[in-house]
């Protein structure tokens, strides 16, 4: 049964990540791009500014919503998790180091996307009777499209967004924990899910107030963390660094030297791998973070907007890259991988051996590399305890994406439902197998995709008159 649907997911995603995504993606931050006049560049300096100008992690309780960079601290859990560590493993593992340079570019378009996307969650939320803030895309997608399209494209994405993040992402993000865990101290993989289940029960009972003031400090921490050993990589690596950054670009436009295979082949699978693993790190232009900008106590969509960029900044051209670049420095350079004959075929199910004589794969590929200058022993560890608070804090962002969506299809009692259903989830991620969560994750994920950009299309004109109102077009 697995392996059944390990097949049709792949064959779904075959057509849904090597021509529909690209296009969209790419299709909708060009679009905005050029709308708003490149405004990841002009407002590149506000954003930053606005992040980390007047930086706190004590934002207080309001009534309502969060502050802007609690909403940003929830954005980012949801977009710093598996997909910086595990898929960008999994993006050079079988799109090459290229495909790190189509996740850089999807990135830079996306900037411009997810200020879109935030924009038009903040034009679009309002305040329920319970005196909680209701906005994302199921909002705008029906100001998009008025009467029964509209329903239907919302109640879609709702649905879509429910199974690919507050379940079938959970389940993900769970699996990668467990796995981790399991490689890098011998603990069993249920433990670490009752574990999980625990801890994620807690926070979800406490509604969103809780969960921001947990985010809003668990962020910085845990960024920081994986910052400074990365970086102490690199500077052990130093002198591979510009090699490893080379093979990037490299890469990207010469793919066939190391995937093997035709060029066409080959550009292919770098960039479906990397507009797909981009997609599910910095989740621009697939709907989720919206919800949690939506909450955002600000003056202005606009100013939002700009913090929301620097979501995606931080995900990709950051953490991402860090975490991608230590992989090449130690596993793809001078007498690494990229020598290894298996690795053209890693792909078509050749097993790839790394340090210690362990299989690779893209669940333990970082902490390969991560051993490769720490150690045997250190080096798992630190990107197990590194991966715990990344996909610890996805699944807390996620949960409140899902939770959003399930009071809009069904009330307060579907989201009680949902609650106990995703706290199951979670637990079930640690005990089944890694690729067949990914591939349907990857499905939902891709599906989510559709019926939020048709609406970022069809509300051009809201988010370029809200650029417009700043007097920048």
């Amino acid at each position: 049964m697995e392996q059944t649907l390990l097949k049709i997911a792949q064959l779904i995603n075959e057509y849904l990540s090597n021509y529909i995504l690209v296009a969209l993606l790419l299709g909708v931050g060009i679009w905005y791009t050029f709308k708003t006049k490149f405004i990841q560049i002009r407002c590149f300096k506000e954003g930053w500014n606005s992040v980390f100008g007047n930086l706190s992690l004590h934002g207080g309780k309001s009534e309502s919503g969060m502050t802007s960079f609690q909403a940003l601290a929830t954005a980012i859990a949801a977009q710093v998790g598996t997909g910086n560590i595990v898929g960008s493993a999994g993006a050079i593992m079988i799109g090459g180091p290229g495909a790190i340079f189509w996740m850089w570019l999807i990135a830079f378009f996306g900037m411009a996307t997810i200020y879109a996307e935030a924009t038009l969650a903040l034009k679009t939320r309002f305040v329920d009777k319970d005196g909680e803030v209701q906005g994302g895309p199921v909002y705008y997608i029906t100001k998009a499209f008025p009467g029964g399209l509209g329903k239907f494209l919302a109640g879609f994405f709702a649905i879509a967004i429910t199974l690919a993040l507050g379940f079938m992402g959970s389940m993900a993000q769970a699996n990668s924990i467990g796995e981790s865990m399991h490689t890098a101290f011998g603990i069993p993989t249920w433990i670490v899910g009752v574990v999980l289940v625990l801890m994620c029960g807690f926070i979800f009972i406490g509604g969103t107030q809780r969960l921001a003031s947990v985010v809003e400090k668990l962020i910085p921490a845990m960024a920081a963390i994986f910052l400074l050993g990365g970086v102490l990589v690199l500077i052990i690596k130093i002198k591979v660094l510009p090699q490893a950054i080379g093979m990037i670009f490299k890469y990207a436009f010469q793919p066939q030297a190391i995937l093997g295979g035709g060029f066409g082949a080959a550009l292919m699978a770098a960039l479906s791998q990397g507009a797909k693993r981009g997609l599910f790190s910095n989740e621009a232009g697939m709907g989720s973070t919206p919800h949690a900008h939506a909450q955002a106590n600000v003056k202005h969509p606009h100013e939002q907007g700009c913090v929301a960029m620097m979501g995606v900044f931080l995900d990709t051209f950051v953490v991402l890259t860090l975490n991608a670049l230590v992989i090449i420095s130690v596993l793809y350079t001078e007498g690494g991988l990229l020598h290894d004959p298996m690795v053209a075929n890693a792909a078509g199910g050749c097993q790839v051996v790394g340090i210690g004589g362990a299989i690779l794969s893209k669940t333990n590929l970082a902490q390969n590399a991560f051993a490769g200058a720490f150690g045997a022993k250190l080096g798992p560890a630190f990107v197990a305890v590194c991966l715990l608070f990344f996909a610890f804090s996805t699944i807390l962002g996620w949960n409140m994406f899902g939770k959003i969506n399930m009071n809009y299809l069904f009330g307060k009692t579907g989201v009680k439902i949902y609650t106990v259903l995703a706290l199951i989830f979670i637990f079930m991620g640690t005990m089944v197998g890694n690729d067949v969560i990914w591939e349907w994750t990857d499905v939902f994920n891709n599906l989510m995709v559709i019926p939020n950009v048709l609406a970022l299309f069809a509300l051009t004109k809201m988010v370029t008159d809200s650029v417009k109102e700043k007097n920048l077009l």
